[in-house]
């Protein structure tokens, strides 16, 4: 069995989850194009911890971590069962990276986690182990991380990072639109999917010195540092491609971005 690739997937507003849109059609088709996961383990923007915290309830709740949404998404449930023997390993290959990781047995899945794998497997039948960030702790930490997971994806497991490729809610207010788009957005996800292409890991991890108007697209890190749990889970001979799945209010990037090792993408072709 080829390993199965790692995600990074922009998941947007909890509105995504009833107006999926772009990248609900990007999602869905990329999950035709993959074989079936038997787990999942999500690292969300929005789960945060002074360390690396794993869920390993059974049955996750659905957290509606949000105010001042429809009614209709507050009755938005993703049933998908919890898989504690794959929690169990998480929290032996972080051990042992030296990433001391902590167990929740009661963590449910919050909006960064559910509404992607609602779009992805909107049957909530493929388990899920939901991983918390580290925000104070920055990329390298975070890439350590995908580097400790990187053997689940030889056992169908499928490691994903949930965040946002571009993401100032500040700009709520600055009146950017559809088709009023941020100056700062295109200068910024090209930069990531050039050094993507190029391999250059080092220039990724020192992304808030290096990237045109880094500050402006994450004023803080935590929707960004998913990408570095799927780039570390793909090993340091990896492919990326990005999907393009838009812009969202004219400032939020919905790259999806795919990673297989190289020669797993060779032999696939």
């Amino acid at each position: 069995m080829n390993a199965l690739p790692s995600l990074y997937i922009s998941h947007g507003s909890p509105m995504t989850a009833l107006h999926p849109g772009k990248v609900g059609e990007r999602l869905t088709a990329l999950a035709s194009a993959l074989p079936k996961p038997k787990a999942i383990v999500i690292a969300t923007a929005h789960w945060l911890a002074h360390s690396p915290t794993v869920g390993g309830a059974a049955h996750p709740e659905t957290i509606h971590d949000f105010y001042g949404f429809p009614r209709e998404l507050f009755d938005i449930r993703y049933p998908a069962p919890g898989a504690p023997a794959v929690a169990a390993q998480v929290m032996d290959l972080l051990d042992r990276a030296g990433l001391a990781p902590t167990l929740d047995a009661a963590h449910g899945l919050d909006h960064g986690a559910w509404v992607p794998l609602r779009l992805l497997y909107p049957h909530a039948d493929v388990p899920v182990v939901p991983l918390s960030i580290q925000p104070q702790l920055g990329p390298a930490h975070h890439y350590a991380i995908g580097e400790a997971l990187a053997p689940l994806r030889e056992q169908g497991v499928l490691v994903i990072g949930s965040g946002s490729i571009t993401h100032n809610l500040h700009d709520f207010r600055a009146g950017y639109s559809d088709e009023r788009e941020a100056p700062y957005v295109r200068p910024f996800i090209n930069w990531i999917e050039q050094k993507m292409t190029d391999g250059d890991v080092s220039a990724l991890l020192d992304y808030r010195r290096q990237a045109p108007f880094a500050e402006r697209a994450h004023p803080t890190d935590e929707h960004f540092l998913p990408l570095y749990v799927a780039l570390g889970a793909a090993g340091e001979a990896f492919k990326a491609q990005r999907i393009d799945a838009g812009v969202d209010l004219g400032f939020l990037a919905m790259d999806i971005y795919r990673f297989d090792t190289a020669k797993a993408a060779v032999t696939a072709q």
